[in-house]
């Protein structure tokens, strides 16, 4: 980002980027490209959240809502994520609602969100006493839970921006935490007391079974799953990644099982100034996702021209972690629930244009949730590929060429001849 927002003895303070853009700009020319200036949207938030740090007890009900951090891996730092809120909170940590509602909204509810850290070793959480077990029930919840939240110090800090997780505010260590009456989700809980069943068959039963997404990478995360021996605590974005590679996994070998596609088709989603087009080619399972960042976008910030990045895999699927990261699973999960449904198999690309809209990270369910409501609209059908790569050169401002000498599969269907290229055809 262009510069640093934080908050010091109640006062919030900004410090611009060196390149002197942000002293010229002064937040109302836009010289960077953006549409919005990041700098005040962030400082806006940051106002919001001065109250929060005003004290160290807080009080609400939290959606439920934890966060298992990754610095320092085997310790770790983990603990609720609390609003000073009364109301049903419910929303504020199910991003499978959150499609369509504008970045400010999901930021602000986010930020009002305080992170409590209680520092312990991921295989020794059984260990770690009250604050862990209290922060493992309250995962495990199935609405929100009234807690209160006792802080060693004021909560300080920044408003945690990333592109795998959902952001939220201020943190400080935990002195003390209360947590009220916690139901817990029967189906959680059930897989939860089998310590016999095997993490990764605990999160695909739950999935079947119609638990969110975002449910399941909650109790993954404070290690509710996997044979008792072996359970240990799982940073949030890394649980976020493994249940999405997890299901899209398994919904891919099913994919594999059903009849190809007979034409080539072209889903769309447009939000949070994203262009997501789908692209399906009848033929054996295969996936390529790809992403294209303009200047002024939240990972192409200072750049003079546009950033692309693709990963794949073919039929045999890959054995290494995707370059692009979460957003390579999160996609691939999103397309493989439609073709399971249809009981269709094809081969997809996953086309992403970023612009400067795009002012700050929200997280990767924006990602799946971006192309599962492009998987629910009504596709354009075409007879060839080149029809379909003209539709999709008119949706996109880069021209149609620069995605297909980056892209792996598309240069394979274009030029590489097969062997029934060569039969008669009646």
């Amino acid at each position: 980002m262009a510069a640093d927002v934080r908050c010091d003895e109640g006062q919030v303070l900004v410090r611009a980027s060196r390149s002197g853009l942000c002293v010229a700009c002064k937040g109302s020319r836009f010289l960077c490209g953006k549409t919005r200036c990041p700098i005040i949207v962030r400082a806006n938030y940051f106002l919001k959240s001065v109250p929060l740090m005003q004290s160290e007890d807080i009080a609400g009900a939290s959606p439920p809502s934890v966060f298992v951090g990754r610095i320092g891996y085997p310790y770790v730092y983990a603990g609720p994520l609390v609003p000073p809120v009364q109301d049903d909170t419910s929303l504020y940590d199910l991003p499978e609602l959150w499609f369509g509602k504008p970045i400010d909204e999901i930021v602000g509810f986010r930020s009002m969100l305080v992170r409590g850290k209680h520092r312990v070793h991921v295989r020794k959480f059984e260990e770690a006493g009250k604050i862990i077990e209290k922060t493992r029930e309250l995962a495990l919840a199935i609405k929100p839970v009234d807690v209160e939240l006792l802080l060693k110090k004021k909560p300080r800090g920044f408003i945690v921006l990333d592109d795998e997780v959902q952001p939220f505010g201020p943190s400080a260590p935990i002195r003390d935490l209360r947590v009220g009456n916690a139901r817990w989700d029967h189906q959680i809980e059930k897989a939860y007391y089998d310590g016999d069943l095997k993490a990764a068959d605990a999160v695909l039963e739950l999935y079947q079974k119609g638990v969110l997404i975002t449910k399941i990478q909650r109790a993954f995360s404070v290690g509710a799953f996997g044979l008792e021996r072996n359970r240990r605590l799982v940073p949030t974005r890394w649980s976020i990644t493994a249940v999405d590679s997890i299901v899209s996994k398994a919904l891919m070998d099913k994919v594999k099982t059903f009849p190809e596609i007979s034409e080539y088709r072209v889903y769309e989603s447009r939000y949070l100034d994203n262009i997501f087009e789908v692209l399906l080619i009848p033929g054996r399972w295969s996936y390529e996702a790809m992403e294209a960042w303009y200047p002024g976008t939240v990972w192409n910030p200072n750049g003079r021209s546009i950033v692309m990045y693709s990963d794949w895999e073919g039929y045999e699927g890959r054995t290494t972690y995707a370059e692009i990261g979460g957003c390579y699973y999160a996609a691939r999960l999103a397309v493989c629930e439609q073709l399971v449904k249809e009981q269709r198999q094809a081969t997809v690309l996953v086309l992403r244009e970023a612009h400067p809209g795009y002012i700050m990270p929200v997280g990767v369910w924006q990602v799946r949730e971006n192309v599962r409501n492009a998987m629910r609209q009504k596709p354009y059908i075409f007879k060839t590929l080149e029809e379909a790569l003209r539709f999709i050169a008119s949706r996109f401002q880069i021209p149609i060429q620069r995605w297909i000498m980056r892209s792996t599969l598309l240069k394979s269907a274009l030029f590489q001849r097969r062997m029934t290229d060569y039969l008669e055809r009646p």
